[in-house]
């Protein structure tokens, strides 16, 4: 048990207030019923839920789909600030840290919008201030002119060094792929640095951490596999997981699927990882690798947080869930909007 000069009730606080709130996330049968619902009927469903408030702060100024992301977005926002001010001692640190990545989100998805010419509005609809970037900062970083004003104004942030080093390259290939994953990259350097210096809970969070590499590792390969990249892969893999950047290349080159998942497994220790890329023989397509390996990942997260449930593992596990109950909720919402079958739908969700 993780303990600091108070003992370990605030620890036994947190753990039990998480779980509490992760009891109140919407069971699979939830979205089984809402894929029969129209738009308007899943709104007022979801005005009868944990974003009740959201909705009816929000309604007087937006309706539909645009209600929808804008009150999903606040509602994600709140609790993952809530959940920094309970978090105590040392899991404070790891939960900031684990946030940056919606830093990451907000300003690429910023600057995507403004090369694309998204309106304003558009754009606030769906970021998630979480971060060290909130509601106000964002809002004027959306307000800049151009791209270079944005980047300019976030100079005391953490991204702005690979941001500055990774803008003329997307500026000239009118992508921010590169950037995105460069950014990504520089986080989880970050990641690796906190979990090893010593501070107490670190190995905990090292555990997660060396997880979420290797399913954003494999993730990537599979992705690369699907569309065929025959190009040099390495710059594209984090450091820190089980596979070092050449092993992935390599992988990536292999003639066929079954090969890949030989080699994946005959270094994997996860038996719950172990299953899912067993499923994986065959030529998938990447969506149900993708949302089988984010499952396997979740799983996972809720066996180290059951076998370590005074550390940083509840928190993560429930920021998690609650991440991909948004992320379910916007699928549904825009699978509705665009009059998507109800089985195009049903696949993309993480239940």
């Amino acid at each position: 048990m993780i303990q600091n000069s108070s003992g370990s009730a605030p620890y036994i606080y947190v753990s039990t207030r998480l779980r509490v709130r992760k009891a109140k996330l919407l069971p699979p049968e939830e979205y089984q019923r809402m894929l029969n619902m129209s738009l308007p009927e899943i709104i007022r469903l979801i005005g009868e839920t944990e974003y009740q408030k959201e909705v009816d702060e929000l309604g007087a100024s937006f309706e539909g789909i645009d209600l929808i992301e804008t009150a999903l977005s606040w509602n994600l926002a709140k609790e993952f600030r809530n959940v920094i001010e309970i978090a105590p001692g040392s899991l404070k640190e790891f939960t900031k840290a684990y946030l940056r990545r919606w830093d990451i989100y907000n300003v690429l998805t910023i600057l995507r919008g403004k090369m694309q010419g998204v309106a304003p509005h558009k754009i606030k609809e769906v970021l998630i201030p979480a971060s060290s970037l909130d509601r106000f900062a964002l809002d004027r970083l959306v307000a800049e002119e151009s791209n270079e004003r944005i980047i300019d104004a976030l100079k005391s942030e953490k991204i702005y060094k690979v941001l500055i080093s990774e803008y003329p390259d997307a500026l000239a290939s009118g992508s921010f792929a590169r950037m995105e994953n460069e950014l990504y990259k520089d986080m989880y350097k970050e990641f690796l640095t906190i979990a090893r210096r010593g501070v107490k809970g670190g190995n905990q969070f090292l555990k997660y951490v060396q997880l979420d590499i290797d399913i954003t590792n494999i993730k990537t390969l599979f992705r690369l596999r699907q569309d065929g990249f025959e190009e040099d892969a390495r710059s594209m893999i984090i450091q820190g997981g089980t596979f070092t950047p050449d092993e992935i290349q390599q992988m990536n080159q292999m003639g066929s699927q079954n090969e890949v998942i030989d080699a994946l497994i005959a270094r994997i220790r996860a038996k719950p990882l172990l299953s899912v890329l067993e499923d994986f023989r065959g030529e998938k397509p990447y969506y149900e690798v993708d949302i089988g390996l984010t499952k396997t990942q979740i799983e996972q997260m809720e066996r180290l947080s059951k076998i370590n449930p005074f550390s940083i593992h509840p928190i993560l596990v429930y920021l998690e869930k609650k991440k991909y109950e948004v992320l379910n909720l916007r699928a549904l919402a825009r699978g509705k909007e665009s009059k998507l079958p109800s089985d195009i739908i049903r696949k993309y969700l993480v239940v």
